[in-house]
């Protein structure tokens, strides 16, 4: 028996699970309150979560519109299921072959033998609504249309065509993502188009393919790590506020990162933000904040981007993180993934660790203050000590401190940071690591020896540490120190200035709804 405690809205509700089971494409969870009676919000979350279970965790995907023609979109999404290791039963459909990618096709959706949960359609637009037909009669529950030219080109038949879409969906009971996207990606079950990757709490809704594929990517090489990841592109019947319903609830997700171009009902989005920003962090990039952008957003999703300055209060009246470009969502996503839970804003900058940091300690003080951090000198009891281990000439020994003159000493530098992480006027811990400074006064290997050190350090500081890492000469070097400290979940980033927005979206949010969780 396990009692858990859930927040519905700011109330503390505690029920007795009698029976809590998961498998990997199946969600089976009955819960009881302490009165033996099942409570109807609870078992709205449990249908909500059931329904969505041929979204994200599928047995059975046919895509339609695969072919031999590796450059074709269809047999990207086949080879990228192969390689990633889907779980599932895989139908490629074409009528023109038998087999392709050494698994056997089908001239239709209907001819499949299983039943099938998931279809992904790549064919041209004049085909769409004659599979969506045979995609009724084979009784699919999920259909994710690739393909473009909708209602986002403006043009009456673009229209007709995807209110028709609507009609298909309506009559053969199944649901729709898109058209004009790349659909899901599920990491769990290996549902993938870029390879499996590492499972992970993060989840990301997303009007744009581009910025999915581009996240992953990024996620990859930065060991930022997703539960799961939608694109519903023009959204004509699942939408934003569907996947955002689903993930404030999933268990699997623990952050949420969305990027809408416009929304069909603003009032029930920025409701459900609210909500959902009381349990779980929400942050958002709103695309087509200038005239010319929601020109674009127009003609790419079909989008009217309404007020941005509206858009942004609402955003922060509703609790979640607004972010302003792709580099933003992704460095404060990175943060809310390796950092605990942080309100206060005083922050120690430690740079150095060879000649030519003064600078960038100057630098480093400006973004951090612009960001809204704050840089408080040393408690006296740790000036005093530091002062007593840092040689004075060359070396600065307030915040922020230069350790320009340590010369490599690694014991020195771990008492330092131990030290720095005892001051109760520090809350979190900035080190700037740079490179190619480090290589070229002391050694190519100190770098390495420093990265070593900062992550036993990490092992036992109480505050949270955050590495600055500029990209210069060293490209490859700087890459593989970045992926030492992401492999012992120390956030990276290759600016103080994207750093220090990171950091303070974070603290942010935990003083905005610190009474809510």
């Amino acid at each position: 028996m396990v009692v858990t405690r859930l927040y519905y809205f700011g109330v503390a509700v505690f029920w007795i699970n009698k029976l809590l089971y998961r498998k990997r494409t199946k969600v089976k969870k009955v819960s009881m309150n302490q009165n033996g009676k099942e409570p109807t919000k609870w078992r709205a979350d449990q249908e909500k979560l059931e329904e969505f279970e041929p979204v994200f965790y599928p047995k059975t995907i046919a895509i339609i519109g695969a072919s031999r023609n590796e450059h074709k979109m269809g047999s990207t999404y086949l080879n990228g299921l192969l390689a990633g290791g889907f779980e599932g039963k895989l139908f490629p459909v074409n009528p023109k072959t038998e087999e392709i990618g050494g698994v056997k096709a089908f001239p239709s959706v209907s001819s499949i033998p299983d039943p099938v949960d998931y279809v992904i359609i790549t064919v041209p637009r004049d085909l769409v609504l004659d599979v969506l037909e045979d995609c009724a009669q084979k009784k699919v529950k999920v259909v994710q249309i690739f393909t473009a030219g909708f209602s986002e080109t403006g043009e009456e038949e673009g229209k007709k065509l995807e209110e028709g879409i609507i009609k298909k969906a309506e009559k053969g009971k199944f649901r729709v993502i898109g058209p004009n996207c790349i659909g899901v990606f599920s990491p769990k079950n290996n549902m993938t188009f870029y390879g499996a990757g590492e499972p992970g709490f993060v989840a990301f809704i997303s009007q744009s393919g581009g910025h999915v594929a581009k996240l992953i990517l990024n996620g990859m090489t930065r060991e930022l790590q997703f539960s799961k990841i939608v694109s519903f592109g023009n959204g004509c019947d699942l939408d934003d506020t569907d996947f955002l319903e689903y993930l404030a609830i999933d268990p699997e997700t623990k952050i949420i990162g969305i990027y809408l171009e416009g929304t069909k009902d603003g009032k029930k989005l920025f409701k459900l933000i609210k909500d959902t920003s009381k349990i779980k962090p929400v942050v958002i990039w709103k695309g087509g904040r200038t005239d010319i952008g929601a020109k674009a957003a127009a003609s790419h999703t079909g989008s009217l981007a309404g007020s941005y300055t509206i858009w942004n209060d609402a955003v922060k009246q509703a609790g979640a993180v607004n972010v302003e470009s792709f580099e933003e969502l992704v460095d404060t996503l990175l943060a809310f993934q390796f950092l605990p839970k942080i309100e206060n804003n005083n922050v120690a900058l430690i740079g150095g660790f060879a000649d030519g940091a003064g600078g960038a300690s100057v630098a480093g003080s400006d973004a951090c203050a612009s960001a809204g951090l704050n840089l408080p000198p040393f408690s006296k009891e740790i000036d005093e000590k530091l002062n007593n281990l840092i040689p004075l000439e060359g070396s600065i020994t307030v915040n922020p401190l230069d350790l320009s003159r340590l010369e490599g000493n690694l014991d020195v530098l771990s008492r330092i940071i131990g030290l720095i992480d005892s001051d109760p006027q520090t809350d979190i811990i900035i080190i700037n690591e740079d490179i190619d400074i480090i290589s070229f006064f002391l050694s190519p290997s100190m770098s390495g020896r420093i990265t070593d050190l900062l992550i036993e350090s990490k092992k036992v500081c109480k505050k949270p540490m955050v590495v600055v890492s500029p990209p210069a000469l060293l490209h490859d070097k700087r890459v593989k120190e970045e992926s030492k400290l992401s492999d012992a979940k120390i956030p990276v980033y290759p600016s103080m200035d994207r750093a220090a927005k990171a950091i303070m979206n974070v603290i942010t949010y935990w003083r905005n709804n610190s009474q809510n969780l």
